[in-house]
């Protein structure tokens, strides 16, 4: 089951994402991946996007096995080289974000979590780190994650050309916080990319309206490739990868427990003329707001 909405015209440019339940056999998560960037380029699509934990999710194991089972961005024969591959023989873009990526030479131990962006000829144009880690202890639920405990957490904020336009880097928690995509927005972004792995719980109360009013306050395309399902016995994600317009209208929802991809054709005229109707951007007082 692919989703598309509409025939590829003219300058149009295609923007594709995929949705899977990702797990601790990085073999199995990339083939999985692979075949759906395959489907992808099958369907013309110019930048295809996966999301948050493609490459590996935690088994429940124990705390540590994502730090583990990081590696280096520019590990020989690693998880990286392989997508870069891919890029490279079938002409994609390819967002990956986010990924469990090793530092050199950290005192502690630490991680990132990296959003890449990788061209058609197979570089790394844009590596985005993790701003916003969730930390979160709520004893009544047995609900227990402590991202911040491996992962250390970026300052800088992404912006970064593409073929389907420019895009603004995040990754999952950070969509709770609006001023991350205002600054975004104010650096010409055009299109804010969200990959996700969004528990059940609150994806079922905040997803879709988080989503949409980032597309909505920004007057941007959002694309939020999200991971589905039951990844082990104790932690499973919402699912329904989503790529909203810069009106807020939802152009694809995938559901639950689906591992498939879904892509549009990015108009940036459309966009220019949200914009255009709405100027909120002109009206902002910046300066008067104290946050």
């Amino acid at each position: 089951m692919i989703k598309n909405s509409k025939i590829l015209m003219n300058n149009l440019k295609r923007i594709g994402l995929g949705q899977i339940t990702s797990t601790n056999n990085k073999e199995d998560n990339f083939r999985k991946c692979k075949q759906m960037i395959e489907k992808a380029v099958e369907n013309k699509v110019n930048l295809f996007c996966l999301p948050e934990c493609f490459a590996f999710i935690s088994g429940g194991i124990h705390q540590f096995e994502s730090r583990d089972n990081a590696e280096y961005l520019d590990q020989k024969g690693g998880i990286i080289e392989r997508y870069k591959d891919l890029a490279k023989q079938h002409n994609i873009w390819l967002s990956l974000g986010g990924f469990h990526e090793k530092i050199k030479d950290d005192a502690n131990d630490m991680i990132y979590n990296t959003h890449l962006i990788i061209d058609s000829n197979g570089d790394i144009i844009s590596e985005y780190r993790k701003m916003h880690l969730f930390d979160v202890d709520i004893p009544s639920k047995g609900v227990k994650m402590n991202e911040s405990k491996v992962v250390k957490g970026g300052n800088d904020l992404v912006v970064c050309d593409s073929p389907v336009g420019k895009l603004g880097l995040s990754i999952c928690y950070d969509l709770r916080f609006p001023e991350l995509y205002l600054s975004l927005r104010r650096m010409d972004a055009q299109i804010l990319l969200v990959p996700s792995a969004f528990m059940k719980s609150t994806g079922e109360a905040h997803w879709k309206p988080l989503l949409q009013a980032r597309a909505i306050e920004n007057q941007t395309y959002v694309v939020a490739a999200a991971q589905t399902g039951d990844h082990h016995s104790k932690r499973s994600s919402y699912g329904h990868s989503m790529i909203i317009d810069p009106w807020g209208k939802v152009l694809h929802d995938l559901p639950d427990n689906v591992n498939d991809i879904a892509f549009v054709d990015i108009d940036l005229d459309y966009l220019s003329t949200c914009r255009e109707n709405i100027p909120v951007f002109n009206h902002k007082k910046l300066n008067n707001y104290k946050i």
